[in-house]
C-alpha cells in the first residue's frame, strides 16, 4: 500500500471510525466484495484514453489502472495489450520505441477529440466507443 493511503488510513481510524470494529470474517467479505466489482471494457477504455493524455509506457499504464482498481487485466496482461493495439490501429494512439526497448504510446487527436466527446457524453460514452471501433 502506498505510504499516503497509509496515512489516509490512520487518519481515517483516528477519526472516522473511532468507534467501530469489524470481525476479521466481516473484513474477508468486504475485501470479498471488492475484488468482485466488475469494471465495463467502456469504462477501462475510458480510463486508458484518460491515463495516455500524456505519454506513457505499458508498465507505466498497469500501475496507474491499478491506482484506479481497475484489475481486470492482473493475470491477463494481453487484455491490456490488445486494447492498446486496437487504439493504435484505430488511430487514436501513436506509439514509439526508445532505445531502452520501451514502447511508449499517447493519444493522437483523433483520440483526443473520442475522449472528450465520451467524457460530454457520460450517458451515450457506449455509443462513443462503439464508433471509434467499428468507425
Amino acid at each position: 500500500m502506498e505510504e499516503r493511503l497509509k496515512n489516509l488510513k490512520k487518519e481515517m481510524d483516528k477519526r472516522t471510525f473511532d468507534g467501530l470494529s469489524f470481525s476479521e470474517q466481516h473484513q474477508k467479505a468486504i475485501r470479498k466484495k471488492i475484488s468482485q466489482l466488475e469494471v465495463s471494457d467502456e469504462e477501462i477504455l475510458l480510463a486508458v484514453m484518460q491515463l495516455l493524455v500524456q505519454e506513457k509506457t505499458g508498465h507505466e499504464l498497469t500501475g496507474l489502472l491499478r491506482g484506479r482498481g481497475i484489475q481486470k487485466f492482473e493475470n491477463n496482461e494481453g487484455f491490456l495489450y490488445t486494447l492498446l493495439h486496437r487504439l493504435e490501429h484505430s488511430g487514436c494512439i501513436e506509439t514509439k520505441w526508445d532505445k531502452t526497448g520501451a514502447k511508449y504510446y499517447w493519444l493522437k487527436d483523433k483520440g483526443r477529440k473520442l475522449l472528450n466527446k465520451a467524457e460530454q457524453k457520460r450517458t451515450k460514452r457506449r455509443f462513443v466507443f462503439k464508433e471509434l471501433f467499428e468507425g
